[in-house]
Order: C-alpha cells, then sequence, then structure tokens
C-alpha cells in the first residue's frame, strides 16, 4: 500500500510569475521553442478570494494566465500578477537563487548539448559558464545553466548514454523518468 497521494500520476505543469508576458513568450516560444496552447483572462477578486486560494494579498489582481507546452514533460504555466502600489508587499522584480527557500530552475534535456548551447548563445541568451560533465552516480551527464531576460535560470541537461545509476551492477528498482524515453 502507497503513502502518496491517492492517482497521482506526475507532474501536470510548472507555475512561473513573470513581469510582461509578451517578453516571456517571446522567449519561451522564440528561443526555447515552446508551443502557446491557451490563455486565460484577467482574475481580481473584490473579497480575499486571491489570499484563500493563491497565498497573495487579497487585492493582488492576475493579469493574464498563458500555458505552453515544451517537447515531453510538464506544461508551463506562465503568470502575469498587477499588485496595488499601496500593498504592504510589493512585487518582488528579483528572482530568488537557487541557493534561496524558494530557489529554483527548469531543466530541459536536450540531445546535443553543444548545439543547443550555441544556439541560445547566438539568441543573445546568458549562458553561465560552460558545460560542466557530472561525476559519481551522474557520470554519462552534462549540464550549463542560462538565464531567461527577466532573470529565471534554466538549465540544459544531457545524457544521451545514460548516467552511471543506469549501468551500475547495483540494482536500482526505479530509474527517472528521462525525456527522450518517456514510455520507459
Amino acid at each position: 500500500m502507497s503513502n502518496g497521494i491517492p492517482g497521482a500520476r506526475g507532474i501536470d505543469h510548472i507555475g512561473i510569475t513573470v513581469p510582461d508576458l509578451d517578453e516571456a513568450e517571446a522567449f519561451l516560444v522564440g528561443v526555447l521553442g515552446a508551443v502557446h496552447v491557451y490563455t486565460l483572462g484577467a482574475k481580481r477578486a473584490d473579497d480575499d478570494w486571491m489570499q484563500v486560494q493563491i497565498g497573495v494579498s487579497p487585492r493582488t489582481e492576475i493579469s493574464e494566465i498563458r500555458f505552453y507546452r515544451l517537447g515531453n514533460g510538464s506544461n508551463l504555466e506562465v503568470f502575469e500578477y498587477r499588485v496595488p502600489a499601496d500593498d504592504e508587499r510589493q512585487q518582488v522584480l528579483v528572482p530568488p537563487m537557487n541557493s534561496d527557500i524558494g530557489g529554483h530552475h527548469l531543466a530541459i534535456y536536450v540531445d546535443d548539448m553543444d548545439a543547443a548551447v550555441e544556439h541560445l548563445r547566438s539568441h543573445g541568451v546568458e549562458v553561465m559558464g560552460e558545460p560542466v560533465a557530472s561525476k559519481q552516480a551522474a557520470e554519462g551527464q552534462r549540464w550549463v545553466y542560462f538565464k531567461a531576460p527577466w532573470g529565471l535560470q534554466l538549465e540544459l541537461v544531457s545524457f544521451p548514454q545514460g548516467k552511471a545509476y543506469e549501468h551500475s551492477s547495483t540494482d536500482v528498482p526505479v530509474k527517472l523518468w528521462h525525456p527522450a524515453h518517456p514510455a520507459e
């Protein structure tokens, strides 16, 4: 008997907040290759709905929400909010670093790391350093971080021949999900 959420199948989407949806769409579609699927209009409440349901200040307004698909994997739900100027907690314009509580990044699997890095650089995207070869159980993997125009950290990751843990003599009952082989 499992102790997990009954019926849980996996991650459906990742929600991110951006300062400008048009800029975000230009990056997500034009650089990363995501596909815009649909848009939801503004959401505003005159009561405490926003605070109760989403955990934001009650007078906060969702300007618009756009949904995207990027290859095999989780969908992206991209929000633009409006926070009243006199609100006690202003909207933070600097995203958290990975080391901050709530810090995060999105990792995109690619078949050819070098071609993907060159593509990003050709679009003027800030690539943070050079691809790194992982060690230990993740040997066989290469990765590099990059930033969206609004500062969100993303990562390219590639391991076309698999990772060391998949080829070890130690019996591994579950393998991590692989975007290039979604059925495995």
